[in-house]
């Protein structure tokens, strides 16, 4: 089982960053409390990629050797997406 301590596999660091933007438009013709929002969000912002951990297991299911060890085969999050929101606050 070897002599390594736990957690001593360090994968690719992980930055993400968020926005977002609100106008609240009040509408006082129709009550004092309507108004309308609009929203737009962005996620990962940057469009980073967060690579994940490196492949650990070394034999697959049937004992025989894998040929993705070591390598990163996925990413951690999703690319960049936006949003555009109407909301009606009444």
């Amino acid at each position: 089982w070897g002599n390594v301590g736990p957690n001593t596999i360090q994968g690719p660091g992980l930055a993400v960053l968020d926005f977002s933007l609100v106008k609240d438009t009040p509408i006082t013709r129709i009550s004092e409390d309507f108004k309308i929002q609009f929203r737009f969000e962005t996620f990962n912002l940057l469009n980073r990629s967060n690579f994940g951990t490196p492949v650990r297991q070394i034999f697959d299911g049937n004992g025989n050797l894998r040929g993705d060890v070591g390598r990163i085969t996925r990413t951690t999050t999703t690319s960049r997406q936006l949003q555009f929101a109407l909301k009606v606050i009444f």
